[in-house]
């Protein structure tokens, strides 16, 4: 849940399993008794052995709380954690995991609409699962450029409301067109590359349901951790320290504070949650794409790695 304060807490890896070209599907199990609980769209913190710390969509059964599982596609050019989970015997070893965290929850719907582009499929697994159980109408659009690429094929339903589409054969899918047969009570969640979830916001808001799309983003562009590198200048107070720091209007909040507190980073453009605090005082300036609106109104905690302030101080939980 947004806002929890969780901490780490060792699992064993039980099985890595080649799911497709360059996935890799990690299983882990407790020592004794049954995980947390979690439900579609959750997702781990996972710490790797270089103390990195990445963030996993959980693609098990939910509702089985015996294991967890998760899928990690190989990034040559990514920031170095899904090379370090594909080159290490992981296997038997215990691992630190902090979570489970949901950012991207199914939200009840008449029908849903879900659109998945590469390991995209990962959180949608899930939201499948519930769908069927629940037998919630549904379509399922999964997006690669090879099927040889394409992870957990064999795990989807077949039939009419699932689509495959390998573009290296049929093209793109026309996401527009998509978006027009989706009726008016259809959620549509998506996960997958930047350039199609940007084109999926805009077929979505020239066809006026911009409020039914859900969306999780797995790589950064860059655009939030811009925005919020200026602007007007604030204090900031980290309470369990009393120490008191000025943000410059040309500094960010999280090069500030970083110095003098234990803060964990990840993705530093405000897509996965690691950096979620607590506000105890002031009124945050958001520019993440995980909080809701109800949630940024609220003000209860903000992404630190791309937030500012709105009023002249600002206190926080660290």
């Amino acid at each position: 849940m947004t806002g929890e304060q969780q901490d780490f807490f060792e699992v064993t890896v039980r099985q890595v399993k080649l799911e497709a070209d360059n996935v890799v599907s990690i299983e882990v199990v407790p020592d004794r008794g049954l995980l947390p609980a979690y439900e579609p769209g959750a997702h781990l913190d996972l710490m790797l052995p270089s103390g990195l710390i990445r963030q996993y969509s959980l693609c098990s059964p939910p509702g089985d709380r015996s294991f967890y599982r998760i899928a990690v596609l190989r990034e040559p050019n990514g920031r170095g954690g899904s090379e370090e989970i594909h080159e290490t015997a992981l296997v038997g070893k215990r691992v630190q995991i902090r979570g489970p965290r949901n950012h991207f929850a199914l939200d009840p719907s008449p029908r849903y609409l879900f659109i998945a582009g590469g390991i995209g499929i990962t959180p949608m697994l899930a939201m499948v699962i519930r769908a069927e159980r629940e037998k919630s109408p549904y379509e399922l659009v999964y997006v690669g450029r090879t099927l040889d690429a394409m992870a957990f094929r064999d795990r989807l339903a077949t039939g009419p409301h699932v689509r495959v589409a390998v573009t290296s054969e049929t093209g793109r899918p026309d996401l527009a067109a998509l978006v027009a047969d989706a009726g008016d009570d259809t959620l549509i969640y998506a996960c997958g590359p930047a350039e199609m979830l940007a084109a999926l916001e805009k077929a979505c808001s020239e066809a006026g349901k911009s409020d039914r799309l859900r969306l999780e983003k797995f790589e950064s562009d860059g655009e939030a951790a811009a925005e919020a590198a200026s602007g007007a200048s604030f204090e900031v107070e980290l309470a369990k320290s009393g120490v008191v720091l000025t943000v410059a209007e040309d500094q960010g909040l999280l090069e500030v504070i970083e110095p003098h507190c234990d803060i964990m980073t990840s993705c530093e453009d405000g897509f996965c949650g690691t950096c979620e605090t607590q506000v105890l005082a002031g009124v945050p300036e958001h520019h993440d794409t995980i909080l809701s609106e109800k949630e940024r109104e609220a003000g209860k905690t903000m992404m630190v790695c791309v937030g500012r302030c709105q009023s002249s101080r600002l206190v926080l939980d660290l």
